[in-house]
């Protein structure tokens, strides 16, 4: 199963807008896709859950996905949380 760990750029961590963006993706390659934070893992498509990981500015998280084009899937979702949405 294809992962990648990233460190999340938004000054303001993961709050509702780019968890927002990154459910939507997820919602959007039809893949399922797991975001793992220390010892808690969650599905990356509940808008709930990534907000209750509590993600902050710098912060590392690791995500991973399994299906077809799941490689090209975890760079899109990374690219996300790599960018700062409070610049």
């Amino acid at each position: 199963m294809p992962e990648r760990t990233v460190t999340i750029a938004s000054a303001h961590g993961l709050h509702a807008r780019p968890a927002s963006l990154f459910v939507q993706a997820v919602t959007a390659s039809g893949l399922p896709v797991t975001l793992t934070k220390g010892d808690k893992t969650l599905n990356g498509a509940s808008i709930l859950g990534v907000i209750s990981l509590g993600i902050e500015h710098g912060d590392q998280v690791t995500l991973s996905a399994e299906g077809d084009n799941a490689d090209a899937v975890l760079d899109q979702l990374a690219e996300i949380l790599t960018t700062d949405f409070d610049a």
